[in-house]
C-alpha cells in the first residue's frame, strides 16, 4: 500500500519567477543563460507576427554544428593534447548519449574545464577515485559524483593525480560512452573538431528547425509590473508559463466539449491576435548562441511593434548530471530543468525557471 501511495504522489516541480529590467547594471539574464550549459531545444513565440525579420532567421539558422562521436574512450578527453586544443582554447562541451542519469553512468563536460562524472556504485569503486554520494541516492548510497578539472590536471602531466586518473580510465575501469561534443571559439574552424576525432567515425549534425505560423491565436494580457497578475487586468507568470507549455506543444486551447484530450485554455484576461510566429530548434544548443538570440529579441522593440511582448524558452537535457553550474540534477519522474524569458517591449523582462523533484532551486 505504502507503494502505491508514493506512485500516486505528484512528483515536487519547483518555479521560480523574477522580473528585472536588461538595461540594470544587476540584471542577471546573461549570467543565468551561459551557466544553463547543456540545452536540447530553443523556442521563442512572437505575436503578431507573421514572417521573421531576416536577422532572426540568420540566428536560427546559423545555431552551428555539433557533433556525435559513438564508443569515445573517456581517457581521450583527458590527455594533454585534448585540453591544450579545445578545453584552453574556447568553450568546450560534451556530454554522454542515450544514457539515463538515474540508472547509467553519464558524463559531462563543461566549458570551465570541469569533467562531472555520475557513476553508479559498482563503476564509482572499480574506478578507485574520489568523489562524493549523489544527494538524490536515498537512504541507501548507490550512485556517486566525480568532480575532475582538467585545467588543473594537465597542469602537471607528471603529478600522481594525473597518472593516478590517467591509469583509471585506461587501465582500471575502461569506460566507453557515445558523446555529443560541441565547441565555442570565436574563429574557429568547424572542421577542427572532425579531424581531430576522425579516428572514431565522428559525426556532424545541424539542429533541426520548425517554423510555424499561428492565425488567430488568443494570448494571456500581460503587465511587466505586474509578475503575479491581477484579476481582470493580467495574467500572472505562473499562468502564462502554463500557456506557454500547451502552445509549444500544439495542444488545442478551444476547450470545446467534445475534446477528451486537453480542456484547457488560454487563461483570461486575454486577447487574440491576427497571427503569431513559433520557432523551435533542436539538437546540441551552446549557451553563447542562446545569449546572441536573446539580445536580437531584445533588439526587436527598437522599432515600434504590435506585440507588447515576445518570449523565449529554453529546455535542459532530461539526463544531464548538472542543470545549472555544477549543480547536481537528477531525474526522478520528469528530469525537467528549463527556463523562460517574457522581453516586453520597454525592456522589461521576466525570468521563469523549472525544475523538477531531484534538483537544487534554480540560481
Amino acid at each position: 500500500m505504502a507503494t502505491l501511495r508514493r506512485l500516486r504522489e505528484v512528483p515536487r516541480h519547483l518555479l521560480v519567477c523574477e522580473k528585472s529590467n536588461f538595461g540594470h547594471d544587476k540584471s542577471r539574464h546573461r549570467h543565468l543563460v551561459e551557466t544553463h550549459y547543456y540545452n536540447y531545444r530553443v523556442s521563442f513565440l512572437i505575436p503578431e507576427c507573421g514572417v521573421l525579420s531576416k536577422e532572426l532567421k540568420d540566428l536560427v539558422m546559423g545555431f552551428g554544428p555539433y557533433y556525435f562521436v559513438k564508443g569515445l574512450p573517456l581517457y581521450e578527453l583527458i590527455t594533454h593534447e585534448f585540453i591544450n586544443t579545445f578545453v584552453k582554447k574556447g568553450s568546450c562541451y560534451a556530454l554522454t548519449y542515450n544514457t539515463n542519469i538515474d540508472e547509467d553512468n553519464t558524463v559531462a563536460l563543461l566549458p570551465n574545464g570541469k569533467l562531472i562524472l555520475s557513476l553508479d556504485k559498482d563503476t564509482y569503486e572499480e574506478t578507485g577515485l574520489q568523489g562524493r554520494p549523489s544527494q538524490y541516492s536515498g537512504r541507501k548510497t548507490m550512485r556517486f559524483i566525480v568532480s575532475i578539472d582538467l585545467m588543473d590536471l594537465s597542469s602537471n602531466l607528471d603529478s600522481k593525480k594525473y597518472k593516478r586518473v590517467s591509469w583509471a580510465f585506461k587501465e582500471k575501469k575502461p569506460l566507453k560512452f557515445d558523446f555529443l561534443l560541441a565547441w565555442h571559439q570565436t574563429g574557429a574552424e568547424g572542421s577542427t573538431m572532425m579531424s581531430y576525432f576522425s579516428g572514431y567515425g565522428i559525426q556532424e549534425h545541424q539542429p533541426k528547425i520548425a517554423l510555424s505560423t499561428t492565425p488567430d491565436l488568443r494570448c494571456p494580457v500581460l503587465r511587466s509590473g505586474l509578475l503575479g497578475g491581477e484579476p481582470e487586468a493580467a495574467c500572472s507568470a505562473h499562468e502564462l508559463f502554463d500557456w506557454l507549455g500547451a502552445v509549444f506543444s500544439h495542444a488545442d486551447l478551444n476547450n470545446e466539449p467534445y475534446n477528451f484530450v486537453s480542456t484547457y485554455c488560454c487563461p483570461q484576461p486575454s486577447s487574440v491576435v491576427a497571427q503569431a510566429s513559433l520557432c523551435s530548434v533542436t539538437g546540441f544548443l551552446l549557451p553563447e548562441r542562446i545569449c546572441v538570440l536573446l539580445e536580437q529579441l531584445c533588439r526587436y522593440f527598437d522599432e515600434p511593434k504590435l506585440a507588447p511582448w515576445v518570449t523565449l524558452s529554453v529546455q535542459g537535457f532530461a539526463d544531464s548530471p548538472v542543470s545549472w553550474r555544477e549543480s547536481e540534477h537528477g531525474f526522478q519522474k520528469g528530469g525537467e530543468h528549463l527556463y523562460n524569458f517574457v522581453i516586453f517591449n520597454n525592456r522589461d523582462y521576466w525570468l521563469q525557471m523549472a525544475v523538477g523533484a531531484d534538483d537544487d532551486c534554480p540560481p
